[in-house]
């Protein structure tokens, strides 16, 4: 692969509450550079919903030398607010760009089932069983979500580049059916479960094919890993699902059940994975990912209360204390950090 990339996550923004309370800027930049050295990343997928943030971390990294995908995440937001958003940043991934650092814009993700305007719905749970809950309606579905989005794109996008002028590319889920034309990636969130696991390969090599394209374009592979309990893999995107919330908050409180850690199998999918991609010719892969800063490791105590279990995070975050691998840095490695640090450095 060209692009050997982690998604690094800088906060996301829920109806004014951040997923990531705290940003310590010398800790940012610390860790990317982490992501650089240890675990051999070319490139680095910056996400969140707080355009300072975002700027502030794509800064880091292309100090570092890592190619940045800039990338805004929209939760809950009406077409309009996602405009805004979107515009902002863009004007912030140019400033970024004309230092000369490589940049690649991303216009979203996956903005039809986390945000207003596209299904009908309140939250992503509503809008997903909408979606999905009458099989025989689905392809209807499919094509009223496409046009939106489409109809979408074809304002969103020249917006973009009017500020932004490198490449830019969106995050898809594949019902969305984008039209790939107005951009330079064709970017797919692809997680394997168990029902597709037989035919995964085969799927990959069809998207970077691409025998119908009139320009193929490189494929990137966004949002792929799964969580730390047993199991979680045959479940994925579902592997967080195990999570109970805090109802008016919406903060996550403890785990709905006791479930095993299973740090081996978390880093052998991300790691069969990557060899997938790697070995049917996508252009860039960005696991899904460092960190998630709102569900700590907690070892004692009640089972439920170890929220790193629903974790998609190649490290588990700590309170209170640093880890033993880097003492400077409150969390320590999995497995798969180490399984993706393998892969890149042998890529």
């Amino acid at each position: 692969m060209r692009a050997k990339g982690i998604c690094y996550d800088t906060g996301f923004l829920r109806k004014g509450t951040n997923s990531r309370e705290r940003f310590d800027p010398d800790l940012v930049t610390r860790e990317l550079a982490v992501i650089r050295d240890d675990l051999h990343c070319n490139a680095v997928h910056i996400t969140g919903g707080d355009p300072e943030r975002l700027e502030f971390a794509a800064r880091c990294a292309a100090d570092l030398g890592l190619e940045v995908w800039f990338s805004p995440y929209p939760l809950e937001l009406t077409t309009d607010e996602i405009l805004t958003l979107l515009a902002d940043c863009a004007a912030r991934a140019e400033r970024l760009r004309t230092r000369g650092a490589e940049v690649v814009f991303v216009a979203g993700v996956e903005l039809s089932v986390m945000n207003q305007g596209f299904l009908e719905g309140d939250s992503t749970e509503e809008r997903l069983g909408r979606l999905l809950g009458d099989p025989a309606r689905r392809p209807e579905k499919f094509a009223a979500v496409a046009a939106r989005l489409n109809a979408f794109f074809r304002e969103a996008v020249p917006m973009v580049r009017e500020r932004f002028h490198g490449k830019v590319t969106y995050a898809v889920i594949q019902f969305e059916g984008v039209d790939w034309d107005v951009f330079d990636f064709m970017t797919y969130e692809l997680i394997r479960s168990a029902e597709v696991a037989d035919r995964f390969r085969e799927g990959v090599r069809s998207l970077v094919a691409q025998p119908e394209a009139a320009q193929p374009k490189p494929v990137a592979i966004t949002g792929f890993g799964t969580a730390t309990w047993r199991g979680a893999g045959d479940m994925a995107p579902r592997s967080m699902g195990i999570l109970e919330y805090d109802e008016a908050t919406g903060a996550p409180l403890r785990l709905s059940g006791k479930y095993e850690r299973d740090e081996a199998g978390q880093a052998a999918y991300v790691r069969e994975l990557l060899e997938i991609f790697d070995s049917e010719g996508v252009d860039s892969a960005f696991v899904f990912l460092f960190a998630v800063h709102n569900l700590p490791h907690r070892p004692d105590g009640d089972a439920r209360d170890d929220l790193d279990l629903a974790s998609l995070g190649v490290v588990k975050v700590l309170e209170d204390r640093h880890g033993d691998t880097y003492p400077d840095l409150p969390w320590e490695p999995k497995a798969a950090f180490a399984a993706v640090a393998d892969h890149y450095r042998g890529g």
